[in-house]
């Protein structure tokens, strides 16, 4: 679940920007805002296997000076999956919402007997990131506009994908677990998806994995439909396991800039 839930973050990790004069850069949101609700079931086969929450706070919170969402997502296994594996996580960042990016990440890892706890600060003026686990303390230096894999998916719900073309690849650093990744996600163009809820126009996005093998399938295994429109949420989410499948889809939603257009 740990490991699922980085990658799908980090494939989440999209777009860049530049920084003048010891100045944050400035990026135009009109897709989210406080008060979201997301929630999304994770399928294996035919299986129930975990479910996620995602929410911005209503209100917003002063980090390092600066006004942040806070955002919160909470992950853990459900029915069968539950007794073979107990996992209960929760992914917290302060997302600067003039930048759109991480103030403070913090995270909370509760897998059987596995727990880690975890504060990280950026400093993105001084191009550093201090993390503190429990009593050790590491500073890394990082580039400009680094992200958490939480932060990572609010920028890319602000990207204009009008204005890319399909098989572009962008790439974005990002910090997790110590390391800066080079992150890569390539668009695929626009598509139609069969919900629950009807069917709905999506964007559709491909992260080009590292050719580690052994857990994912191929270097192209997760396949991400975000919607069309202002919001850019996800709709469902593909994995190629080298075992099995897993299935994302989105349950519940509320709070949303603009409604989503079912059809």
């Amino acid at each position: 679940m740990k490991k699922l839930l980085a990658v799908v973050g980090g494939v989440l990790l999209i777009g860049s920007g530049f920084t003048w004069m010891n100045t944050y850069r400035r990026v135009i949101n009109t897709s989210f805002g406080p008060g979201e609700h997301l929630e999304y079931r994770v399928h294996y086969g035919f299986l129930n296997a975990a479910e996620a929450l995602i929410d911005v706070a209503p209100t917003l919170y002063k980090v390092n000076d600066r006004p942040c969402y806070k955002v919160d997502v909470n992950g853990r296994t459900v029915g069968a999956f539950s007794v073979v594996t107990k996992v209960q996580d929760n992914w917290r960042s302060y997302i600067d919402t003039t930048a759109i990016l991480p103030q403070k990440f913090y995270t909370s890892l509760r897998e059987n007997k596995f727990h880690k706890e975890e504060n990280i600060t950026f400093n993105h003026l001084n191009h550093t990131v201090k993390a503190e686990e429990r009593t050790e303390r590491d500073v890394f230096k990082v580039p400009d506009n680094v992200h958490d894999v939480v932060s990572s998916y609010y920028y890319l719900r602000t990207v204009d994908f009008n204005k890319l073309p399909v098989g572009q690849v962008i790439e974005v650093p990002a910090f997790y677990d110590g390391t800066v990744y080079n992150m890569k996600v390539r668009y695929r163009g626009k598509e139609t998806i069969r919900t629950k809820f009807g069917k709905i126009n999506v964007l559709k996005l491909n992260p080009v994995l590292p050719k580690t093998g052994g857990f994912f399938k191929d270097d192209e295994s997760i396949r991400i439909w975000v919607s069309d429109d202002l919001n850019k949420i996800p709709i469902k989410v593909e994995v190629e396991l080298a075992i099995g499948s897993l299935d994302m889809d989105l349950r519940r939603q509320g709070g949303l800039k603009q409604p989503l257009k079912f059809f």
